[in-house]
């Protein structure tokens, strides 16, 4: 019993990657990239809508960033994610490459700005730097357990900053002092064989960490997972998880105490456009996240869209779940409005993934 809305949809722009966050009051804020196309990004801007109807209906866009426009200096802006703090403040973490138009750099500055709103998104403060260097930064998470309580983590990924023969390296960094001072990074994940991107950190209830990792060789593999028990100043390692094809996860905990992750399915094999058309959710639980092996995590996997267009284009995501159970996701897709793509809403419970939760499935 899924349900979709058109969060934002123009007819000269290719609008991707969006995040959203749930405000205090209710107010749901989305923030997306108006580009001129996933794979040239030779003008972008990053844009915010919010939603005072639970996602039925959206505000006009309005700019959170300027707009970069064949900039002289090669800068574009990337992948932007929201996220609400415990003081009811939203923060919004966007990435800017120096990469001529190209949807990724290689070998350009990779640097990443902080803007935050006290009225929940009306307003935005300058942008403000921070040290993170790496693309497709993950939501600025707050810590809410443990002595780490109130640091705030940011990561990104980079293979301009990892480890000789490594592919790419997740990288995590941090601050006490909410946002004056920054300490690390720590390498979350990095390997000689596999491509790990695009974490995604969740706090667990026992206060450790789990960073949900995309593998990028185009092959199919499953998704990883990593776990972290000081607060990401060090991290175990890498750990299979039964979430196949598992692209740009966006983890977060549900009033149930399970653990939902949206992500693209990418099987891998030839040709892009056979490989971004599905959009998916995962539903695991506590101790799978602590898992040591593969065969001792569980998932439920739902279907949540299908790209239709022979250009597909989909799978980058960001949800919320309000008091009363209903999760609410926004996501990008092609579809129907070829060429260009668009920004979809989905509304769902967790009982869309499985009627009766067994004992097994209980966290």
């Amino acid at each position: 019993m899924i349900e979709r809305w058109t969060v934002a949809k123009d007819g000269d722009w290719y609008l991707a990657f969006p995040d959203m966050a749930l405000a205090p009051s209710g107010r749901l804020v989305c923030v997306y990239n108006q580009c001129t196309h996933h794979h040239r990004r030779t003008a972008t801007r990053i844009m915010r809508v919010e939603s005072v109807d639970r996602g039925r209906s959206w505000s006009t866009p309005r700019p959170l960033t300027e707009l970069l426009d064949d900039d002289p200096d090669g800068w574009f802006w990337n992948c932007p994610r929201i996220s609400t703090l415990r003081d009811g403040r939203l923060a919004a973490v966007v990435d800017r490459i120096r990469g001529h138009g190209r949807d990724h750099s290689d070998g350009g500055e990779q640097t990443n700005w902080l803007y935050l709103s006290d009225d929940e998104g009306r307003t935005w403060s300058d942008p403000l730097p921070t040290p993170v260097r790496g693309i497709v930064p993950d939501q600025l998470i707050e810590l809410r357990r443990g002595p780490k309580a109130g640091r705030w983590l940011i990561g990104a990924h980079s293979k301009e900053h990892c480890g000789p023969g490594m592919k790419c390296a997740q990288r995590v960094w941090w601050s006490d002092d909410r946002g004056a001072s920054w300490q690390g990074p720590s390498v979350a994940a990095q390997s000689a064989e596999y491509w790990f991107c695009e974490g995604s950190v969740l706090e667990l209830p026992g206060g450790e960490l789990v960073c949900f990792l995309r593998e990028n060789s185009a092959m199919g593999y499953d998704m990883f997972k990593v776990l972290s028990r000081d607060g990401g100043e060090s991290w175990g390692e890498p750990v299979r998880l039964p979430i196949p094809a598992g692209y740009r996860p966006v983890a977060g905990m549900l009033d149930s105490g399970h653990v939902m992750i949206t992500h693209r399915y990418r099987q891998g094999g030839k040709g892009w456009n056979w490989q971004a058309q599905n959009f998916y959710a995962a539903l695991t639980d506590v101790a799978s996240c602590l898992s040591d092996s593969r065969k001792e995590a569980r998932a439920r996997i739902l279907p949540l869209d299908y790209d239709r267009a022979r250009q597909c284009d989909t799978g980058y995501s960001g949800w919320a779940q309000f008091d009363d159970g209903e999760i609410y996701i926004v996501n990008y897709i092609v579809d129907d409005h070829r060429p260009l793509a668009y920004i979809r809403g989905y509304s769902l419970r967790k009982e869309d993934f499985v009627l009766d939760f067994d004992t097994e499935m209980q966290p």
